[in-house]
Formats: C-alpha cells, structure tokens, sequence
C-alpha cells in the first residue's frame, strides 16, 4: 500500500511523499528478525527512501522485545503495526 502524502522530504525539501509498509529484516542466522510493515518514506522527486526516528526508535524496541513479540516461522517475523 502507498499513501501520498503533502509532508516535504527531509533531503530535498519537496512536498509529496510516500509512504509504504515494507518488510524489512535485521540481523542473520540465528539473531534474524523479519519485520513486516515497516513505514518507510520514499520521495518521487529525489528517488531517496528512509525511515523516521520514530520508526527506527520503535525497530529498536521491537529488537528488544523480540522474544515476546516474535511468532515462529521458518524465521521469526514481527508485524510493525501490532508490535504495540
């Protein structure tokens, strides 16, 4: 899902940006962590995509809290939206 938005890029400047809920994994072997619907910001302008401080404040507690919050797949993946 992509949701457009008039917020600016915070490297250009430019009103516009999207929004998507990606997957995105951290770690590898046996500390790899899937977390899926992560809010990334992509810009059409400037091509640049990144996430907010808030978002990688939240990956970060996630990371913390993983074995509470992780469910067993054949990797363990976390939903960012119901990591709350």
């Amino acid at each position: 899902m992509v949701k457009k938005t008039k917020e600016r890029c915070a490297v250009c400047g430019k009103p516009g940006i999207l929004q998507r809920r990606l997957t995105r994994t951290f770690g590898k072997g046996s500390t790899l962590l899937v977390v899926e619907g992560v809010p990334v910001v992509a810009c059409p302008h400037c091509g640049e995509s990144y996430m907010t401080a808030e978002t990688l404040h939240e990956i970060e507690r996630i990371k913390l809290h993983r074995r509470s919050l992780a469910r067993k797949r054949s990797v363990a993946t976390v939903s960012f939206g119901l990591a709350r």
